[in-house]
């Protein structure tokens, strides 16, 4: 099938051109100027032509930092990856990158089958997987070797999360030793958690339990000095590093530091530590929920004090490139018999928040706000993720031989989000409830796919396939 986009104009990261987009297959095959007829009847003949005048063709987006399905806190992520792609293709994401799970005392080969089998004929768009060491040792050193050759090229380690996934410096430094000779490409959850456990229970014996201290548990300073200490780490050792979920201004400025000295070290955020707060979020209230209200927004890191100037901070990151792209950490858990599992003790609260749906839209506001270019924007929600995770050439651009993963959006049109307004997700609550944002997803084409086009969605599940990635694209 053929398809020509035609009267658009083609935004990349390295610029806008008004351009006509011809696909033929699975393939973009043509960046046409306007109306060209350079190539005869193949581009006037075209099986299926959409109208972009006035609008942005980009190339898909990419949510490097996922979470499916993942069995968290006594209960499991409540987005499948037959919804949770859905909801990704609706919001004008064409490729995720999740991650499959091995804990302490499990094999990793065992951990990645389980990945593959939940998401194998499930997913509307394409789909990656990066690997969780959540037990570094012998065994699992050995099976790092392996998964470049599976597809996999980067891996997660946590500092936090004692008793679960939770690695010391000595484990850290053997896994990275391992990635250094492998390639592979560390990512970190920098957070220093055994301190964080012990003011928590401090807390929580005080009295001291709502979803609001949860944040106080997970002071800046835990993430300071987490992401300090990961940097150090991985400059021993030479191996890049990316840091994930990024919240705090003085981790960004310790990532600021490594990156000003030369150093391969990368930094994630979210749009939740864009635009959600301490105060405004994890201290809310309802009428439904009390106190516990805040629930809805626990994740981890957690949102940062506005007042502080975090947030600021993160917009700041994202402009001069000291973070290089947003990401969601989208990990939904309901209210209902979930987040509420915690309601006595913040400590037992399920950590996630849903926003596969609404990362294209958020990061678009940001360019009406004027907070970042529109160039940037595509960067940074599908560029600089192809190349961080080794997609780049046939995701993250328009341009010939590229995978036809495009995205028409309307900066006219209008994006109300909310539970029964844009809510595609599997929760019972958007934790972006209210948000208006100026700017539309129209179609979303997955490899040649029309998955979303007049507001209704044509995709399938299996639709999607497995991306077996390249090295890292990013390194200096």
């Amino acid at each position: 099938m053929t398809i020509l986009i035609k009267g658009g104009t083609v935004v990349n990261a390295t610029g806008t051109v008004d351009a006509d987009v011809l696909v033929d297959g699975e393939r973009i095959v043509a960046v046409l100027a306007p109306g060209s007829e350079s190539l005869g009847s193949d581009a006037g003949a075209a099986d299926k032509v959409i109208d972009a005048s006035g609008k942005y063709v980009i190339p898909g987006g990419i949510d490097a930092h996922t979470h499916m399905q993942l069995p968290f806190g006594g209960t499991e992520a409540c987005d499948t990856f037959e919804t949770g792609t859905t909801a990704a293709a609706w919001g004008g994401t064409t490729s995720i990158i999740d991650f499959a799970v091995q804990k302490y005392g499990e094999r990793v080969e065992d951990g990645l089958a389980a990945w593959h089998e939940k998401a194998d004929g499930n997913c509307a768009i394409d789909y990656g997987f990066h690997q969780i060491i959540g037990g570094v040792d012998d065994e699992s050193l050995k099976a790092m070797e392996g998964l470049i050759d599976e597809g996999i090229t980067s891996y997660k380690l946590f500092m936090a999360y004692p008793g679960v996934f939770y690695s010391d410096d000595a484990q850290i430094l053997r896994a990275m030793q391992k990635a250094r000779e492998t390639g592979l490409l560390t990512m970190m959850h920098a957070e220093n958690g055994p301190a964080i456990d012990v003011l928590a229970a401090q807390l929580a014996e005080s009295g001291k339990t709502a979803p609001y201290y949860h944040g106080i548990a997970r002071a800046w300073q835990m993430e300071e000095e987490a992401t300090h200490r990961a940097i150090m780490l991985a400059d021993v050792t030479e191996a890049p590093l990316y840091i994930v979920h990024m919240s705090a201004k003085q981790a960004v400025a310790q990532v600021a530091w490594a990156r000003d000295n030369g150093k391969n070290v990368f930094g994630e955020t979210c749009p939740q530590y864009l635009y959600l707060s301490l105060e405004k979020n994890l201290g809310a209230k309802s009428d439904e929920w009390g106190d516990f209200e805040g629930a809805k927004w626990v994740c981890s890191t957690p949102l940062r004090s506005e007042e502080e100037g975090h947030l600021e901070a993160m917009w700041q990151g994202l402009r001069t490139n000291d973070l290089q792209m947003v990401s969601t950490d989208h990990c939904p858990f309901c209210m209902k018999d979930q987040k509420e599992l915690g309601r006595d003790d913040f400590r037992a609260i399920p950590n996630g928040i849903g926003s596969i749906e609404h990362r294209v839209d958020l990061l678009y506001q940001g360019v009406v706000d004027g907070r970042i270019s529109l160039p940037r924007w595509v960067e940074l929600i599908s560029t600089t993720p192809a190349r961080m995770f080794g997609l780049y050439g046939r995701k993250g651009v328009i341009q010939p031989g590229a995978d036809a993963d495009i995205v028409v959006y309307d900066p006219n049109g209008h994006t109300s989000i909310g539970v029964g307004k844009t809510h595609h997700m599997a929760m019972d609550h958007s934790a972006w409830e209210g948000f208006e944002i100026d700017g539309h997803v129209d179609v979303t084409i997955s490899r040649g796919a029309v998955l979303v086009e007049d507001g209704e969605f044509r995709g399938t599940k299996g639709h999607g396939r497995f991306l077996k990635r390249d090295l890292t694209q990013y390194l200096v």
